[in-house]
Formats: structure tokens, C-alpha cells, sequence
């Protein structure tokens, strides 16, 4: 099987999608997914992307993708790339597809002098925790993530 990366065309956006919510059902969390394929075309492809995305072909059919981002270290004084979600199809998962969109991502921060790569993994994905560690990732266990939206967010905008 040869695996290659490559960035995504305005085409892919239904599979974005679908390896969106194919994402969020692997992690039981297919009930919060609200993007629909509208919202995901328009970030990564519209006139003023924030948002990026890698697909993943083995012999040539999509097999993943890597939905990532810019991020800025202030103690650094670079950026760095955040990468928001992975996923691998099951069938094509121990084919290094998943293997290929980090090293594409690795790629870019080295070509562009970034300072990280970094992203969240669930406590409970020992298979994907298992991955990064072979990669030489590290646990920022001193770090806890906070987040604040839906009504919460609104409370704190208006107070």
C-alpha cells in the first residue's frame, strides 16, 4: 500500500465531512457534531482560510485526513500548528496513513520554522495515545485543558 498527502480541494469537502462525523462517532460523540459540509467548505476554502486540511490516499483512495491550525507560542515567539482532529479509516489504520499526515505536518513546521506540533487525544483512546507515544510525543499532563462555550460563553460576553 503506498500512502501520500496531500492538501484538500474544495472537491473533498463531503469527505471532510464524512470523516468528521466518521471521527466523532468513533469517539461517541456523534450527537455534538453541528458543521455540516457548508461550514467546513467554507473555513478551509473560502477567501481567508484559518482552517487547513491533509488528505491522506492510499493507492490512491482517501483513507484519512488532519484538520489543523495555526497557534502562536508567546514563550517561544513562534507560531506552531494545532492539530484539531485525525482520523484514519479503520480498514487502512497500522498502514502508516496516520503516520504520513503527522510527518506531512512535521514537515510544514520544520519548512516554515514553527516551534510545535500539538493536539489533544481523549484519555480514554489508548490505541491513538499508544501511536503518539511511538512518535516521541509527550504528555503535557501539567496542563488541563479549560474551555467555555455555548451558554456559558454568552453569559461571559454580556457580563
Amino acid at each position: 500500500m503506498t500512502v501520500t498527502v496531500r492538501p484538500a480541494a474544495p472537491a473533498d469537502a463531503a469527505l471532510i465531512h464524512r470523516f468528521v462525523r466518521a471521527l466523532a462517532e468513533y469517539e461517541k460523540l456523534l450527537h455534538e457534531v453541528e458543521a455540516t459540509e457548508a461550514d467546513l467548505a467554507g473555513h478551509l476554502f473560502g477567501p481567508n482560510p484559518r482552517l487547513f486540511c491533509d488528505i491522506a490516499e492510499a493507492d490512491g483512495a482517501p483513507v484519512g485526513f488532519a484538520i489543523w491550525f495555526y497557534n502562536y507560542s508567546t514563550f517561544r515567539g513562534r507560531h506552531g500548528i494545532y492539530l484539531e482532529d485525525l482520523f484514519v479509516v479503520p480498514e487502512a489504520r497500522g498502514k502508516g496513513a496516520g503516520k504520513a499526515l503527522l510527518r506531512r505536518l512535521a514537515q510544514r513546521c520544520v519548512e516554515e520554522g514553527l516551534a510545535r506540533l500539538e493536539w489533544a487525544v481523549l484519555d480514554w483512546n489508548a490505541p491513538s495515545i499508544a501511536f503518539y507515544d511511538s512518535l516521541g510525543a509527550t504528555a503535557q499532563t501539567d496542563w488541563i485543558v479549560r474551555r467555555l462555550s455555548d451558554e456559558p460563553l454568552r453569559a461571559l460576553a454580556v457580563s
